[in-house]
């Protein structure tokens, strides 16, 4: 077992390194490589020639693009500034990059959104984890009736309706109409209570969307376990049903849904930003619009790197997942 953790975590170090890599070449070298001007895209096209030649300085653009890397890896971790012949700013580690429009590092930007973007996330694939599994292994189990048809029409409404669809649908009945759900978002600190009722509606609505797949994607799977002869011998063996089903067939089924889950939350981590715009969350999917609305390259960048990050650490837990679920797992 601590082997495979060893090789797991060098994977993540080696993808970390990948991505960040990836990130670079797409925001820096690419533009330059094309012929176009990455000091124009980070100033805007109304700037004037010294805004952006003082852009160029303090980026380092013109330097070798190797040593344009190692900088901005070294921001990552050390710190760096941003240095031209009129002024100096300094970007505290970690410098996920620094906002020229609004003259400030993005990381504080960054870290005060994470946690509405956790809420949102955590508190959505809670709900459907929970409702999608066992929907789909009811389903499984009850294949053909009243409810599985039901279940499984319902599932693909979910899939089938767009998430801005519902999200305002939910909007204008539970809150404008019957006024169940709270108002705008509250820190958990603050209130626990008024944090609660300003997310669930969003929840239920994330939830809808995701729940609806899992469920689809759990009865497939369990039907395909179900049909295995390691199924058929512990029922010829006189197990309980409950231990055939909980105990080994559900091992087998959780291994695809825990792919999924991996990507999802990962991806979901990096900002709803649907959900987080019908639903008027600060969070980082409303800062990745509205940076994309501004061209504020830097905080984009932020929240790419963000967001692969929690792909990257998300699919780390799955693996170790995989290694409790299925022992088979840690000599592959």
């Amino acid at each position: 077992m601590f082997a495979y953790i060893v090789r797991r975590l060098f994977a993540v170090i080696v993808m970390l390194l990948v991505v960040i890599l990836v990130t670079f070449g797409i925001f820096f070298a690419i533009p330059k490589f094309t012929g176009s001007d990455p000091a124009l895209m980070y100033v805007g096209k109304q700037a004037d020639p010294a805004a952006i030649e003082g852009i160029r300085q303090k980026l380092g653009l013109g330097e070798p693009i190797l040593e344009q890397f190692w900088n901005f890896v070294r921001g990552i971790f050390a710190g760096r500034d941003y240095a031209s012949a009129n002024d100096s700013v300094h970007c505290p580690a970690p410098c996920f990059g620094y906002s020229f429009r609004h003259e400030s590092p993005i990381w504080p930007e960054l870290t005060s959104r994470l946690p509405v973007t956790l809420s949102l996330a955590g508190g959505a694939c809670v709900l459907w984890v929970t409702g999608g599994v066992l929907t789909g292994v009811v389903s499984a189990l009850k294949r053909g009736t009243v409810w599985d048809r039901t279940a499984m029409t319902v599932a693909l409404s979910g899939v089938s309706l767009p998430i801005y669809f519902t999200a305002l649908l939910s909007l204008a009945v539970f809150k404008y109409k019957l006024g169940w759900v709270g108002g705008e978002y509250t820190s958990f600190g603050d209130d626990p209570g008024s944090w609660f009722g300003g997310l669930i509606l969003p929840w239920v609505t994330l939830a809808f969307l995701y729940a609806a797949m899992y469920a689809r994607l759990t009865r497939a799977t369990m039907l395909e376990v179900l049909g295995e002869d390691y199924i058929r011998t512990a029922r010829a063996k006189g197990l309980a049903e409950p231990v055939v089903i909980g105990k080994h067939a559900m091992r087998s089924t959780m291994t695809p849904i825990l792919t999924v889950l991996g990507m999802d939350l990962g991806a979901l981590v990096g900002g709803a930003i649907l959900t987080e715009t019908a639903f008027s969350l600060p969070g980082l999917g409303q800062a990745a619009v509205a940076a994309i609305n501004e061209r504020d390259l830097p905080m984009i960048l932020g929240v790419t790197l963000i967001t692969a990050s929690a792909v990257v650490f998300a699919n780390l837990v799955v693996d170790l997942l995989y290694a409790v679920i299925d022992p088979r797992v840690r000599l592959s």
